[in-house]
């Protein structure tokens, strides 16, 4: 990646040049006839005042497989606008769909909220996606920033002339001076998480190549980890791969990205924003870092969020998706959008788990608590033939415990160095060779477990459809508990100390033993602030690997004790 060009010079593609001098000549023959001023007005192509054109549905070449057709963004034709378009005052306006409220301003044609009316905050409030605490520390999204210097007039502060359409779900902004052009459109559907974005900027009747920039960070601003959950995405054709990147990726300044690109914007934990340009020419995505007053206090911290600016050209066309990461939504849109959807590094196992315990939910419970229940129950069995084969492996190693006392008490003063203890290690494997034991056989079944426990805390972490899933008392599955004290994991602890009582413990070692018995403890720490689902599954593994304890200890005979025989029996002291 490089850095920002600053290339006053960069050359304006050859179309619009021609059309331009085109339009020079013919405005100089007027303006020798009709003005005499000192100086002439180059306006920049756009429609006529007095024309309205009717918006076409043709879907952009990066959107896939969409439930509903955007209208398109009429193109401006090449007539001379009004010398000055500008408003008088500011002027909100908000749309309103059944999926968010978005509400505009005029002064810079910008965006200053964005609610997804379906999802709450971690407070209870429908979620806002855009930073407002920002506004006054970087400009509000959607506005202008450009490849090649600055023109005379900062267009993301002055006050654009709004056109709103006939039904409501779109609007018009344009601003112009004797020098600067610039246009601005927003289309919505009211039943969709897409939209449609143009923008366009001339100056002195050339085309000014420029981004749109959301700064600020994205996403639920009120959870914890807020800073570290939002990265800037694109997708780049060339090697078919997610780039991903945080602040800490431009802390030394804007850094540049220029390729085929599918989709670039913003993500947290379980939203996205990304445009997607309607044709497939080159894109320029610039990751940015802003330090953030997270309120309006002089002595709050300020956070270090991330933002992106994507364009490249004079006039700017986009297919805008603001929404969940959903999966079946998602593919719908673009088939490569499912992948910032990050399964983790046992992704593997995480997503198929993630299908069948949304298939159970839909299907039989109804309920994500009761399907993780259900879930765990069905793992538990599967790993059944080995937890048993555990257990008998286990049940030999304590009936072994009087040979393995006599062996460690014949080298009781061995260290580690002296070569003596590589005969201990030998006899200690000889006696579990010759009684078919497997000293690793009681750990396989935790060995199993522990990707399966890493694919849940991911599902947990992007899923959607967990994020703010009730179960009995629990608020959010996807979130730790809200009680003053966490039910789930003191649960989990006692069905840990049960879970140990009830299975052999193949060693006789006092400082073992008394390590075991700390470990429920050293679970219930690390599992105390996990997600509630993360919780409630290891704790219906405890209680379903309690059951079936209680089954093999009825059903097993009484483990057989093999002494130790008398050449390994320890000496007494005081003996000959």
């Amino acid at each position: 990646m490089n850095d920002l060009p600053n290339n006053p010079n960069a050359p304006t593609k050859p179309k619009e040049l021609s059309m331009e001098l085109r339009l020079l000549i013919a405005f100089l023959l007027m303006g020798a006839v009709l003005f005499v001023t000192p100086y002439i007005y180059k306006p920049p192509p756009g429609p006529k005042p007095a024309e309205k054109s009717t918006p076409a549905t043709p879907p952009p070449a990066a959107v896939v497989k969409k439930p509903e057709a955007v209208p398109a963004i009429a193109t401006p034709d090449t007539a001379a606008p009004a010398p000055q378009v500008t408003a008088s005052s500011e002027q909100p306006f908000t749309i309103d769909t059944n999926l968010y409220r978005v509400r505009f301003t005029n002064k810079g044609g910008v965006i200053q909220s964005w609610i997804l009316k379906k999802y709450l905050d971690s407070q209870g409030k429908p979620l806002e996606v855009i930073n407002t605490a920002s506004f006054t520390q970087v400009p509000p999204p959607f506005s202008i920033t450009y490849k090649n210097g600055k023109p005379p007039v900062d267009i993301n502060y002055t006050l654009y002339k709004a056109t709103p359409t006939a039904d409501g779900l779109g609007i018009d902004y344009e601003y112009g001076d004797t020098k600067v052009h610039v246009r601005k459109s927003f289309r919505f559907l009211r039943n969709s998480y897409l939209a449609q974005v143009t923008s366009e900027v001339t100056q002195n009747g050339a085309g000014v190549p420029h981004l749109l920039e959301w700064r600020g960070g994205f996403g639920d601003t009120t959870v914890l980890n807020r800073v570290t959950a939002q990265h800037s995405i694109y997708f780049n054709l060339a090697d078919s791969k997610l780039k991903v990147a945080d602040q800490k990726a431009a802390k030394n300044g804007p850094v540049t990205a220029n390729g085929n690109f599918s989709f670039a914007g913003l993500e947290d934990s379980f939203f996205a924003m990304v445009l997607l340009p309607s044709q497939q020419n080159t894109l320029e995505v610039v990751t940015m870092k802003d330090d953030v007053q997270p309120n309006a206090s002089k002595d709050a911290k300020a956070e270090a969020h991330v933002g992106v600016a994507v364009g490249g050209d004079a006039v700017n066309e986009f297919s805008l998706f603001i929404g969940p990461k959903d999966i079946d939504l998602l593919k719908q849109v673009d088939p490569r959008l499912p992948q910032v959807i990050d399964w983790g590094f046992f992704g593997v196992i995480a997503k198929p788990l993630f299908l069948i315990l949304r298939w159970i939910n839909d299907q039989w419970v109804h309920n994500y608590g009761w399907s993780i229940v259900v879930i765990t129950v069905i793992i538990n069995v599967l790993l059944l033939p080995m937890r048993f084969s555990s257990l008998k492996s286990a049940r030999k190693m304590q009936g072994l415990q009087p040979q393995l006392q006599a062996i460690n008490a014949k080298y009781k003063n061995i260290g580690l160095r002296d070569p003596k203890k590589a005969e201990q290690n030998q006899e200690v494997m000889d006696l579990y060779k010759k009684h078919g034991v497997n000293p690793m056989g009681g750990c396989l079944p935790m060995l199993v477990q522990l990707p399966i426990l890493y694919a849940f805390y991911r599902v947990l972490a992007v899923s959607i459809a967990l994020r703010g899933a009730h179960w009995l008392w629990v608020t959010d599955l996807s979130q730790a508990e809200t009680l003053p004290i966490h039910i789930l994991p003191v649960v989990m602890i006692i069905t840990q100390f049960i879970t140990q009582k009830m299975t052999p413990n193949p060693s006789a070692d006092p400082s073992q033993q008394r390590m075991f018995m700390l470990m429920p403890l050293m679970f219930g720490f690390f599992f105390y602030n996990m997600s509630s689902g993360l919780v409630l599954y290891w704790l219906t593994g405890n209680l379903v690997g309690i059951a079936q304890q209680w089954l093999i200890n009825r059903t097993m005979p009484p483990v057989p004790v093999v002494q130790a025989p008398a050449k390994l029996a320890p000496k007494k002291k005081g003996s000959r």
